[in-house]
């Protein structure tokens, strides 16, 4: 019997990366910095979703169940939301685009709401900055959820649009900590302990 170790790098990094630059994309047109999507669906699908996966997978290896779930169950959100969209424009027919309800986005955003929910509360074990992070994507998806069935869609819109922007200032912060602290093997950036809450 022989015990092989693999090690591999840290994900993170990379995982922060993409909803960084995803979400900085996608709340330039929510706040009505530019228009439509088009430009958002790469930026969607290689950034928001691809990048998650693969940080997802490489969590996967390292027994991170916290993390697996975070970037994949995030990654798959953008896979959708991309494919949402080509559906809206009508890339699959006009057919499928003239079915829409948005309503169904609705639902899907409540599901995003209470997954996003109970991993703020796993997000608080980790370290801060995660945990705003985490805060803010519960604000976006309330406002994405409010918005999508009509209720105050003015002030839901705005909502959305705010915390989906600080999200990628702070996605890049926790990025670059991700990447310098370990680069440096010191803390070049602090991310703040973790809550202790929970974990004995």
């Amino acid at each position: 019997m022989q015990d092989v170790k693999i090690s591999t790098a840290d994900p993170s990094a990379l995982g922060l990366f993409g909803l960084a630059i995803v979400t900085l994309v996608a709340s330039s047109q929510k706040l009505e910095f530019t228009q439509g999507v088009s430009f958002i669906i790469p930026w969607a699908i290689f950034l928001g979703a691809f990048a998650q996966l693969f940080a997802c997978i490489n969590d996967s290896k390292k027994g991170n169940t916290f993390g697996t779930t975070a970037f994949g169950g995030y990654a798959f959100f953008w896979f959708a939301v991309a494919c949402s969209w080509l559906i809206q424009n009508g890339v699959f027919g006009e057919k499928l685009a003239s079915n829409v309800d948005s309503k169904q986005l609705g639902f899907a955003f409540v599901g995003y709401l209470i997954f996003t929910i109970y991993m703020t509360i796993g997000a608080m074990e980790t370290h801060k900055v995660l945990f705003i992070i985490f805060v803010l994507i519960d604000f976006l998806f309330l406002g994405l959820s409010l918005s999508s069935f009509g209720i105050m869609p003015k002030m839901a819109h705005k909502i959305a649009a705010y915390s989906e922007f600080f999200i990628s200032m702070f996605a890049f912060y926790g990025s670059a900590a991700s990447v310098l602290n370990i680069h440096f093997g010191r803390v070049f950036l602090p991310v703040g302990k973790p809550f202790g809450i929970f974990k004995k």
